[in-house]
């Protein structure tokens, strides 16, 4: 439901960036495998439907595959044909098509955050605390009713919800907080509780929780220029907060278990749609981040993967050798295909399909 037009926008990118610089496009595939149906545009482009909907691709003329591998063959063609090969064209337009396609998901995330900020409204609390919960993280680190928070983390506190994401994403994690007190401010450490919670439908995780007590939410309509700078903000520290959670799994600070793939994004996808339109759109932002974030990772194949290589390229002066690139992508693959059979599994164990069969064969 909301992972395959996302990749759409995602490969629109990819394209809309080869046709500005005149690179002929073989093919433009939403899934992977056997096509189920498709159409030949006037510009000999195939677009189609493939059976896998599980990402989706940009062929380009003089690739081998699907993850754009530099056919050896190419280098045979006549100057002509090479001039609209992807391969042939300078670094800096290859690296601009490579980065559209993550770059157009963060824009549309933008898009659609401007929107709701612009239509429905942007949450604005102040940061002011109203409260604090006995015993708490809060009362630990010394904050008093009527402090204003001032940064977190070195980051300037507009509003009390820009501290929310910062303190669920930190468990057990000290973070440097800045206080307004009389006049004066005060530097102090705060490390949120660990606290794991369940939802309405029954999903559990795990969360930070320091204890303060907010004054009212207002939701204040944005006019779009504000909305386009809100909404920009609220990317970036999305994004940042992605990329903090990803090193926690990788440092071992969470739990591989937090990690989804496609099951459970569909499974989100509806229980967003069953809150409301709002939820539904917001979480289509986030998955749009996602899918940005994840394809920037240096990893071969993906698109972090090839601007890598292309770097690389700029420093030695020449592209690597074609024995390197192979197995590039041979690692590249074999990564991404674990990375899915791995996010499958962990999904199916979400869903509690693993211990149903356990007791079914036991």
């Amino acid at each position: 439901m909301v992972l395959g037009p996302l990749v759409f926008v995602h490969e629109l990118g990819h394209y809309l960036a080869a046709r500005l610089f005149r690179i002929r496009i073989d093919g433009f595939s939403i899934g992977f495998g056997p096509e189920i149906f498709g159409w030949t545009d006037k510009h000999r482009t195939r677009w189609r439907i493939s059976v896998l909907p599980l990402g989706g691709y940009v062929k380009f003329a003089g690739d081998m595959n699907a993850a754009s591998q530099p056919d050896p063959e190419a280098a045979r063609l006549s100057p002509a044909e090479r001039e609209r090969l992807f391969q042939f064209k300078p670094i800096w337009q290859r690296a601009v098509v490579v980065a559209a396609g993550p770059m157009i998901n963060f824009a549309f995330a933008i898009l659609i955050f401007a929107a709701l900020f612009t239509t429905v409204g942007q949450p604005y609390t102040v940061p002011k605390v109203a409260g604090i919960v006995p015993n708490s993280a809060a009362q630990a680190a010394g904050i008093k009713p009527g402090d204003m928070i001032v940064r977190l983390e070195g980051q300037s506190v507009r509003r009390f919800e820009d501290i929310i994401n910062v303190i669920a994403i930190n468990p057990g994690h000290p973070l440097n907080m800045t206080i307004a007190r009389d006049g004066r401010q005060i530097d102090l450490s705060i490390t949120p509780r660990r606290v794991e919670e369940r939802d309405r439908f029954g999903n559990v995780y795990e969360r930070g929780l320091i204890g303060l007590q907010a004054t009212g939410r207002d939701v204040i309509r944005l006019n779009p220029f504000q909305a386009v700078g809100a909404a920009t903000a609220q990317t970036l520290a999305l994004t940042k907060s992605m990329a903090t959670t990803l090193w926690q799994i990788v440092s071992g600070r969470r739990a591989v278990t937090e990690l989804g793939g496609p099951l459970k994004i569909a499974d989100y996808s509806g229980q967003s749609a069953a809150l409301g339109l709002v939820p539904l759109v917001t979480f289509i932002a986030l998955i749009s981040i996602n899918l940005g974030f994840v394809n920037l990772l240096p990893v071969p194949m993906l698109d972090g993967g090839h601007l890598v290589l292309y770097a690389i390229e700029g420093v030695r002066g020449r592209p690597v050798s074609p024995k390197v690139l192979e197995w590039s992508f041979r690692t590249g693959l074999a990564l991404v295909l674990s990375l899915m059979l791995f996010l499958t599994v962990n999904d199916l164990a979400s869903f509690g399909v693993w211990n149903t069969l356990a007791r079914i064969f036991s």
